[in-house]
């Protein structure tokens, strides 16, 4: 489990496949001091573990439906990586609640100037993963934190890049064109009944009954209809 709090920015130094996995190397004096073999640390979003760490330097791998589902098969050795080791116990937890588990790739429709020094950022999305976004609710761009502005939301997310975000992380950078991971909140997916695998047109739920699709609104009557809340029997005493 990950927040999205980006703790250090890495450089990608060599990628080497080896059979259906490609190993990548990543210069992070901080992270590889820390790092242990079998860690999980969030490259770009993305969910790796480490499998050697030596001084500023630790390797991960990645299996080739990773690549599928993500940036990854775009890059190239030089790229700056964004960086956030896996929750421990007694972390806080500053952002929100992120998987590593990248939902899909979005594309940059558009980056420009916001009142305050700031940016905002307007990503194109596939309609299956746009259901999946509130009001003011929180998405994970390249692994950063971030809030959603008011939608509706027509197949695109817009977000408000602070200063603070825009020195600290990668996506000030980005420009109209970029593909960029995204892993959308895991908490309005449990809510709407969508297991993270598959978001398919006719999802179903751990109960075998239809799960709630991205674009239908959740209410009680949908979620007893997955098999949640069912009334429990009075225990005489």
């Amino acid at each position: 489990m990950f927040t999205g709090i980006i703790r250090e920015i890495g450089v990608l130094r060599g990628l080497a496949p080896r059979g259906d996995v490609l190993r990548l190397a990543i210069a992070a004096p901080r992270t590889a001091a820390a790092a242990r073999l079998g860690d999980s640390i969030a490259v770009d979003g993305i969910c790796l573990t480490v499998t050697e760490a030596r001084p500023g330097v630790f390797a991960v791998e990645a299996a080739a439906e990773t690549r599928r589902l993500t940036t990854l098969g775009q890059w190239r050795a030089g790229r700056r990586l964004h960086l956030e080791p896996a929750l421990r116990a007694g972390d806080g937890l500053d952002g929100h609640y992120v998987q590593g588990h990248v939902d899909g790739a979005g594309k940059v429709l558009a980056s420009r100037p916001a009142p305050g020094g700031g940016r905002l950022l307007t990503v194109a999305l596939a309609p299956a993963l746009a259901g999946y976004l509130t009001p003011k609710g929180s998405v994970a761009i390249d692994g950063v934190s971030l809030t959603v502005d008011e939608g509706p939301f027509e197949g695109r997310l817009t977000v408000n890049l602070i200063p603070h975000t825009l020195a600290v992380t990668n996506l000030g950078l980005l420009r109209a064109g970029d593909a960029v991971n995204l892993e959308m909140d895991v908490l309005v997916k449990a809510a709407r009944g969508a297991a993270h695998q598959g978001m398919t047109d006719q999802p179903t739920s751990h109960h075998g009954a239809p799960a709630i699709a991205p674009h239908t609104p959740l209410t009680l009557e949908r979620v007893r209809a997955l098999g949640y809340g069912a009334a429990r029997r009075k225990v005489r005493p």
